[in-house]
């Protein structure tokens, strides 16, 4: 792995966590769950409705925490985090729809069943 591939993904997830801080500590608007529900209509493909990878390179995002969501699809609008995709997405959507998506798939439920044996 070459340094600047490493560089690269330190400053990424500075972003992230940047914009994760400065979310959390603002008193923005909160994104909308039904209004998400529709909004990830556009979602599904990949993430599924119930936000579980329908293809191997989407990630499963049901339950992951809201300001991480948000971090997330703002890196990819904004082009600090690539991938075709996403970015096409992204680009389409306003901070609202990323708030909406985010409260819609940070409230569904993931309950964890089996562990492997150590």
């Amino acid at each position: 792995m070459s340094a600047h591939f490493r560089v690269s993904q330190l400053f990424v997830c500075l972003l992230a966590l940047a914009f994760v801080l400065t979310v959390g500590m603002r008193s923005a608007r909160a994104g909308d769950v039904k209004a998400g529900v529709k909004k990830a209509l556009m979602c599904q493909a990949c993430h599924g409705l119930d936000g579980l990878s329908k293809v191997p390179d989407a990630p499963n995002i049901a339950g992951q925490l809201e300001p991480y969501l948000v971090a997330q699809l703002q890196a990819f609008k904004s082009g600090a985090r690539k991938n075709d995709a996403m970015s096409v997405v992204a680009s389409s959507l306003s901070d609202q729809d990323v708030e909406d998506l985010a409260a819609y798939y940070s409230a569904i439920e993931v309950q964890v069943v089996k562990t492997p044996e150590r």
